[in-house]
């Protein structure tokens, strides 16, 4: 890991432990893990979630981008209001299947969205 980038992590427990979740597109989604850091533009989540039906083969970024908005709305907000504070961004990932965070894995399909808080709504930011 890198010290400067990262500074904590949330794997799987009690109040992260959800299961399968519900999502637009129907898929099966489950939670990974949630990393925190401070790179220069501020405090950043990253909610990293186990989507096995992604990538070639299976459902491409623009089937499955509402999905990530939603887990945004619906999962990580609601965690962040009982952990800690605000915020500048969430980033929402799906990987088809769990791999470590910052280690390559080009034969492993991930996508990734960010988002800012307002009003207690994540808004889409373009990377």
């Amino acid at each position: 890991m890198r010290p400067a980038l990262l500074l904590a992590a949330l794997t799987v427990g009690p109040a992260f432990a959800d299961g399968a979740l519900a999502v637009p597109s129907g898929m099966p989604v489950t939670f990974h893990e949630m990393l925190w850091d401070q790179p220069g533009q501020g405090l950043t989540y990253r909610f990293r979630f186990v989507a096995p039906e992604i990538g070639p083969g299976g459902r491409a970024f623009e089937e499955v981008a509402l999905d990530m908005e939603h887990l945004c709305q619906t999962y990580a907000l609601p965690k962040l209001a009982a952990i800690g504070p605000k915020p500048a961004q969430i980033v929402i990932s799906l990987a088809q299947k769990s791999v470590e965070f910052g280690q390559p894995a080009p034969d492993v399909p991930q996508f990734f969205e960010a988002y800012r808080v307002e009003d207690d709504t994540c808004i889409w930011e373009v990377f």
